[in-house]
């Protein structure tokens, strides 16, 4: 072997904190085996469905399709004006009437693989149109936000989130980081139930942190991947609508992967609110630019299926109450766990009834998590990151008794 070989002296990378635990669940030939490391919805069965209103919504395209021509850069117009409409939607409006800053010019939306593509995206308009820039991101957050900032080249900075019990939101610590950043940094904040902690601000709190980022000229970014499954499709844009009021510019990565089911076919949206029409057209082009060098044009099946299911009212309708369908499961699993550890002699969990989301932190640590896996076939991952999907009426008790047994 040469050293100017690709694998001279190479070795192997890391694996994914989140896939590689997943990976390990696949391998495990226990069948008891539970999974609640993966960040999918599930049903009872421990099966991620396809929808009812994404099936049909397949069946017309099936029908109805004439060409797989590639995609405009940034998406099909008639998608990305329906997307609009479903981030920037009004409380008590009709679906499709927008905010005036809509009408104003100073919103534009592109169509990108995944809401993971969004926040690469929105990550690398940071490095182009703001090179000394600085990200901030939430201790804990999603292990991929990092790893997008290190990727792209953005040096990247962590600031508290939560009090130390991980129990709930410390706004003086998000405030203090907040001040402490300087004027053009970016914040990459959860704009609804935080992954991994399903800790989220109330209302009032997010309009105090928008407040401050605007005052200290910083660029928000909302990571809205779960849009939804917390407070619903409207109530979840509660931080959204603050850095709205504040009139600052802000990027928000949407994505179609948990509120349509549509993991695999990795549609996401990134949304720009500039501070006038002319600089949201500038942004634009830069946008364009830096998607032509990564992948081009977005995918399109997946993104049809959206489309086909916002244009109609009542598939539109099937599918909200499919969206509410999976925050109630969530919700209610959420409780039948907190109650299965009371009864178990677990401790004090309550905190987790507040949590918006899919996830929650347990607060365990990596030898507890081993002995879970080990003893038990459970699997979570760090800190022991939950999902509420993954439990069942088989499962909850099961899962209560192995924690339990932990923290004795």
């Amino acid at each position: 072997m040469s050293n100017g070989s690709l694998s001279a002296k190479i070795s192997s990378a890391p694996s994914d904190p989140i896939f590689g635990i997943v990976e390990a669940f696949r391998a495990d030939p226990r069948p008891e085996k539970i999974n609640l490391a993966a960040g999918v919805y599930m049903e009872e069965d421990g099966v991620t469905p396809i929808l009812a209103s994404v099936r049909e919504a397949e069946r017309r395209l099936l029908a109805n399709s004439t060409t797989k021509l590639y995609k405009p850069i940034g998406g099909d117009p008639v998608l990305v004006k329906l997307l609009r409409s479903l981030i920037f939607r009004e409380p008590g409006a009709p679906f499709g009437v927008l905010p005036a800053i809509a009408n104003e010019g100073r919103i534009e939306v592109l169509h990108t693989p995944g809401g993971t593509g969004a926040v690469r995206l929105a990550v690398e308009l940071v490095n182009r149109l703001r090179p000394q820039a600085e990200i901030w991101v939430s201790d804990p957050t999603w292990p991929n936000h990092p790893q997008i900032a290190d990727a792209v080249g953005v040096p990247h900075r962590s600031h508290p989130w939560t009090t130390t019990d991980v129990r709930a939101l410390d706004l003086d610590a998000v405030l203090q980081s907040i001040n402490a950043a300087k004027p053009g940094d970016a914040f990459i904040f959860h704009g609804a139930c935080h992954n991994p902690t399903g800790i989220d601000p109330t209302a009032a709190q997010w309009r105090v942190i928008a407040e401050a980022v605007a005052v200290h000229s910083l660029l928000p970014i909302l990571d809205f991947a779960y849009q939804g499954l917390g407070d619903g499709l409207v109530g979840d844009a509660a931080s959204l609508r603050a850095f709205l009021a504040t009139g600052c510019e802000i990027l928000v990565a949407a994505s179609a992967s948990k509120n349509f089911a549509l993991y695999d076919e990795r549609v996401g949206a990134l949304a720009i609110v500039a501070e006038d029409k002319e600089a949201a057209a500038a942004i634009l082009t830069h946008a364009k630019v830096a998607i032509r060098a990564a992948w081009s044009n977005p995918p399109g099946h997946g993104g049809e299926i959206v489309a086909e299911i916002l244009s109609d009212d009542v598939l539109r309708a099937q599918w909200e109450g499919e969206v509410t369908a999976m925050r109630e499961r969530i919700n209610g699993n959420r409780r039948a766990f907190v109650a299965a550890l009371a009864s178990e002699g677990a401790g004090d969990f309550s905190h987790l009834l507040t949590g918006r989301g899919m996830f929650s932190l347990l607060g365990l640590n990596d030898a507890q998590l081993k002995r879970l896996r080990d003893e038990q076939a459970i699997y979570l991952v760090a800190r022991g990151r939950i999902n509420f999907a993954g439990l069942s009426a088989v499962k909850t008790p099961i899962v209560a008794k192995a924690v339990a047994a932990l923290l004795r």
